[in-house]
C-alpha cells in the first residue's frame, strides 16, 4: 500500500508506508540508531566477544572561501605548519564567529536595556536587517575560488615561491598613463626580447580596470605580435617573465601569443631545470590551458631527475599531476616511496595536497601507503585544514580502505565543523562515510541540520550523492522532512542539469527510493524514453540503476501512473543480470553450501531454489516454499525428468540429531549461537523470520516473480543468505538496498528469513549436523508457521 503526500511547495512525493504497524522511523528508529551506531554495542550480555567500530567541468563552483576553515578557535599551529594558514583561516574560523551585531557595541549597551520597549515596526527592521546580513555573511562563505583554494600549501614554505606563479604578489602599481605610453610607443620601438619582456612586467601591475580592457587594445595585439614573431630570440628567464606577466594580464587560453609560447617550452624543455619547468607548468595551469605536450616532457625530464627531486619540488609535481588530471604510470612506484621518505616532514597542508593531486589524476595507491598517510592524520586532525582533511577522505574513499582511528577521530572533530564548511566539503565528507558504509550519527545529523540552508549552493551532483549517503546508510535525520523537501526541491531546480548528467538523477531517485520515498514527477522524468536513451549512452553503467528503480517503482507505487520501463528493457536487463549473479553470486561457498544442506533436509532440488527472486536488488534468494501445517511443497522443476522423480520424502536424520532438536524444540529455543556477536533482536536486523507485512495468502501483484502460480495455503520463504557487504561497517544495520530488497519481499508476500553472517560463516567451519540443525530451525520456525 502507498500514501501519497502532497508537499505544499513540491510535485507529488508518494511516500510508500509498510504493510507492518512500524511506527514512523523518525521517532521509532531513535533508539535502533543508537544501538546500531558501531561501538554502541553492550558487552555484558554477550555470549562472545562483540565486534564494536569506535565512531566510526561542467559546473561553476561556488563555495566557502572558509569553508576548509579550521574547526576550533585558537588552535595551536602545528610545527611542522610554520606560517602555513589555510584558505579561511585569515576569516573568522568556527569557532570564534561572532553573532552578527546590528549597533555598534557602545550602542547596543546604551539600547538593551529598553529593546524590547521598541516599536514593533522598529523592531521589524531590525530583524530583517539582521537576515540580510545573515545572508550576505552565507553567500560571502559560499563563494570558492577553485584555482587558489587547492593552493594554499603553497603558502607553507618560501622555496615554493621559485615554483609557482603567485598573482596575489603585491607589487607597485604601474600608473595608468605610462601604461598608455607603453601602448603607444610599442610600434616604433625596436622589439628586442628585453624591452618586450619589460613591457610585459610593466603592464602586468597595471589596475585592473585598466588589465581588463587590453583585450581590444590595439598597442597591446601589436606587443603580441612582436613577442610572437621574435620568440626564439627571447632567453629562457625572459620567456617565463612573459608567460608569468601573462597570468594577471588574464590573456585569453586559446590567444596566439600563448600558442608560440608553449611550443618554444617544448621545444627547450630538456635544457630547462626541474625548477623552471614546475614554474611555467603552474602558469599553464593559472591560465587555464591545457598542454599534454608540455606536461608529458615535464613528466619524463621528472623521471629521469627522481633522486635530485627536493620536497617541495615533489609536493608540486603531484599538485601539477593531479591538476592536469594525468597519472604517469612509470611514476606510481616512485610517488609512493617518495611519500614514505617525506611521510613526517609534510605539512598537513602538503598532505592533503598529495592526497588531492593523486585523486584527481586517479593515481592508485597502495593500502599500505595510504594506511601511513592516515596514521598520521589521525593523531594530528585538529590541527588540520578542514580542505586538507577533505582531500585526505577523497583518497581514502577512492581506495576502499577502513581506518578505524581516522573514522573515530573524524566523528569527533567534523560536527562541529560542518557548519561552516563549504556544501562540497561536506558532500565528500558526507559521501565517504556512505562509500566506506561508516555509520555515525552524529556526522550524519549535522550534516541534515546544516543543509536546508545551503541546500541552494548544491550542483545536481552534490544533491545527488546527499541523498544516495542517507539512503545507503538507511538513516533518516529528525529534520527529515525538511532535508529531504529542500533536496527534492533543489532537484527540480537543476532538472536542466540532468540531460547531461543523467546519472546524477539516478543516483537521486535511488537513494531516495531506498528510504520509501518516490517522488514521481522525477521518477517519470527519469523513466521517460528520451531520458533512458540518455541513461544508455553514458560513459557510466547505469543499466541496474535504471532497473532497481523501474521495478521498485512497480512494486512500493501502485497509485504511481507515470512512465515505466518497458518489457523489453526489463527483460535484456534481467538477463543482463542473471548472467552475472550466475558467475559471480550462486556460486560463493556459503551459499552453495546452505543451497546443499536446503535441498538434503527437505527432500532434494525440488524443493529449494538458489535465485534471484528480485533480479533488481542483486542478490540471491534461497525460496522454500511450504504448506500452513509445515510440509515442504515441490517447485523447482528444472526439467520433466525431474518432475517424474518427485517424491515426498524427508530428510535423514541422525539419532544424534534429532535428540538435539526435540530438546531445542521442548525448550522452544534457538540452536547454540556461534561467532563473536551476539543474536540481536530481528526488528534490528530487517529478519522478521516471516513475520511482518506477508500479503495475505494467495494474493498477488503485478511485479510478482513467474515462479509458479501462488498456491493457497502457501508459505513462501526468502532466506537471504548475507554478508558483510550488506551492513554498515563493524555492525548489523542493513544498508539501504537491501532494506529495500526485504520490504519489497515481504510486499509481494514472502516470509524473509535472515542467515546472517555472523551466525552462519562460523557454523560453515562446524559440523554437518549443526548446520542442518540451524538450518532446520530456520525453515521449521515455530513462531513463523504459527504466523502464516
Amino acid at each position: 500500500m502507498a500514501t501519497v503526500l502532497m508537499c505544499r511547495r513540491l510535485p507529488r512525493l508518494s511516500r510508500v508506508t509498510a504493510i507492518s504497524t512500524t511506527a514512523k522511523r523518525g521517532s521509532s528508529k531513535s533508539k535502533k540508531e543508537k544501538r546500531d551506531k558501531p561501538g554502541a554495542g553492550k558487552t555484558g550480555t554477550q555470549s562472545g566477544a562483540t565486534i564494536q567500530l569506535l565512531k566510526p567541468q561542467d559546473y561553476r563552483v561556488l563555495y566557502n572561501p572558509a569553508a576548509y576553515a579550521k574547526g576550533r578557535a585558537g588552535s595551536r599551529q602545528h610545527g611542522d605548519r610554520d606560517s602555513s594558514q589555510a584558505l579561511g583561516d585569515t576569516f573568522t574560523s568556527p569557532g570564534t564567529a561572532q553573532a552578527p551585531q546590528t549597533f555598534p557595541t557602545a550602542s547596543s549597551q546604551a539600547l538593551s536595556p529598553v529593546r524590547s520597549a521598541l516599536p514593533k515596526s522598529k523592531s521589524v527592521l531590525l530583524e530583517q536587517t539582521r537576515l540580510h546580513k545573515e545572508e550576505a555573511e552565507k553567500e560571502q562563505r559560499e563563494v570558492h575560488d577553485s584555482k587558489e583554494d587547492p593552493r594554499t600549501f603553497q603558502k607553507g614554505r618560501p622555496e615554493y615561491r621559485a615554483l609557482t606563479c603567485d598573482s596575489t604578489e603585491p607589487a607597485q602599481p604601474l600608473p595608468a598613463e605610462e601604461g598608455d605610453w607603453i601602448l603607444q610607443s610599442v610600434a616604433g620601438c625596436e622589439g628586442s626580447p628585453g624591452v618586450l619582456t619589460d613591457y610585459f612586467l610593466k603592464l602586468s601591475r597595471l589596475p585592473a580596470e585598466r588589465r581588463a580592457a587590453l583585450g581590444s587594445d590595439a598597442g597591446f595585439s601589436a606587443l603580441c605580435h612582436r613577442a610572437v614573431t621574435s620568440i626564439r630570440l627571447f632567453s629562457t628567464p625572459d620567456l617565463i617573465h612573459v608567460l608569468k606577466a601573462c597570468v594577471p594580464l588574464a590573456v585569453p587560453a586559446s590567444h596566439p601569443l600563448l600558442n608560440a609560447c608553449e611550443a618554444e617550452f617544448c621545444r627547450r624543455a630538456w635544457d630547462m631545470g626541474l625548477e623552471q619547468l614546475l614554474l611555467v607548468a603552474d602558469c599553464w595551469r593559472c591560465l587555464d590551458r591545457s598542454v599534454p605536450s608540455y606536461l608529458g616532457i615535464l613528466f619524463s625530464y621528472a623521471n629521469l631527475h627522481w633522486k635530485d627531486l627536493t620536497l617541495p619540488q615533489f609536493v608540486q609535481l603531484l599538485y601539477i599531476i593531479g591538476e592536469g588530471r594525468r597519472s604517469p604510470a612509470d611514476l606510481a612506484q616512485k610517488v609512493e616511496s617518495t611519500i614514505l621518505k617525506h611521510l613526517d616532514s609534510f605539512t598537513l597542508e602538503e598532505l592533503g595536497a598529495i592526497c588531492l593531486g593523486l585523486f584527481k589524476s586517479l593515481s592508485g595507491i597502495s593500502e599500505h601507503v595510504m594506511r601511513r598517510i592516515a596514521d598520521r592524520v589521525s593523531l594530528q586532525m585538529e590541527d588540520m585544514s578542514t580542505y586538507a582533511l577533505v582531500n585526505v577522505l577523497k583518497m581514502l574513499r577512492y581506495t576502499r580502505m577502513d581506518h578505524l582511528p581516522l573514522m573515530r577521530e573524524l566523528g569527533r572533530v567534523i560536527p562541529a565543523r560542518i557548519p561552516a564548511t563549504n556544501i562540497q566539503g561536506i558532500m565528500h565528507i558526507t559521501l565517504t562515510y556512505s562509500s566506506l558504509h561508516f555509520f555515525d550519527e552524529d556526522v550524519l545529523a549535522a550534516v541534515a541540520t546544516s543543509l536546508p540552508s545551503k541546500v541552494s549552493y548544491c550542483r545536481s551532483k552534490d544533491a545527488a550523492k546527499f541523498l544516495w549517503s542517507f539512503g545507503c546508510l538507511d538513516y533518516e535525520p529528525p529534520n527529515e522532512e525538511e532535508f529531504y523537501s529542500s533536496l527534492i526541491k533543489q532537484l527540480h531546480a537543476k532538472l536542466h542539469e540532468f540531460s547531461k548528467f543523467p546519472e546524477h538523477l539516478l543516483t537521486a531517485l535511488l537513494g531516495l527510493a531506498f528510504l520509501k520515498r518516490f517522488p514521481e514527477e522525477l521518477i517519470d522524468f527519469a523513466l521517460r524514453e528520451e531520458f533512458v536513451q540518455k541513461t544508455r549512452g553514458s560513459k557510466y553503467e547505469l543499466n541496474k540503476d535504471l532497473f532497481t528503480l523501474g521495478k521498485s517503482v512497480e512494486i512500493e507505487c501502485p497509485t504511481y501512473q507515470g512512465s515505466h520501463l518497458t518489457p523489453q528493457l526489463c527483460q535484456e536487463f534481467t538477463e543482463m543480470v542473471s548472467s552475472f549473479a550466475e558467475r559471480e553470486i550462486y556460486v560463493r561457498p556459503e551459499i552453495v553450501e546452505a543451497t546443499s544442506l536446503l535441498e538434503s533436509m527437505l527432500g532434494g532440488p525440488e524443493y529449494v531454489k538458489n535465485h534471484m527472486i528480485l533480479p533488481h536488488t542483486r542478490s540471491s534468494d534461497l525460496e522454500v516454499r511450504l504448506s500452513v501445517d509445515g510440509r515442504p511443497i515441490p517447485f523447482n522443476f528444472k526439467d520433466p525428468v525431474a518432475a517424474k522423480k518427485l517424491r515426498d520424502m524427508g530428510v535423514n536424520l541422525t539419532d544424534d540429531l534429532m535428540s538435539q532438536l526435540i530438546q531445542r524444540r521442548a525448550h522452544n529455543q534457538r540452536p547454540t549461537e556461534v561467532g563473536n556477536e551476539s543474536r540481536i533482536p530481528s526488528q534490528e536486523r530487517g529478519d522478521t523470520t516471516g513475520m511482518g507485512g506477508a500479503l495475505p495468502t494467495g494474493a498477488t501483484s503485478q511485479a510478482e516473480p513467474k515462479a509458479g502460480l501462488w498456491q493457497p495455503g502457501e508459505v513462501r520463504l526468502a532466506l537471504q543468505v548475507s554478508n558483510r557487504n550488506h551492513f554498515c561497517y563493524g555492525s548489523r544495520r542493513l544498508l539501504g538496498l537491501h532494506c529495500l530488497k526485504r520490504r519489497q519481499l515481504r510486499l509481494l508476500g514472502y516470509a524473509v528469513v535472515e542467515l546472517p553472517f555472523w551466525e552462519w560463516f562460523p557454523l560453515l567451519k562446524r559440523t554437518r549436523s549443526e548446520r542442518l540443525s540451524y538450518l532446520h530451525y530456520k525453515v521449521f520456525c515455530p513462531a513463523l508457521l504459527t504466523r502464516a
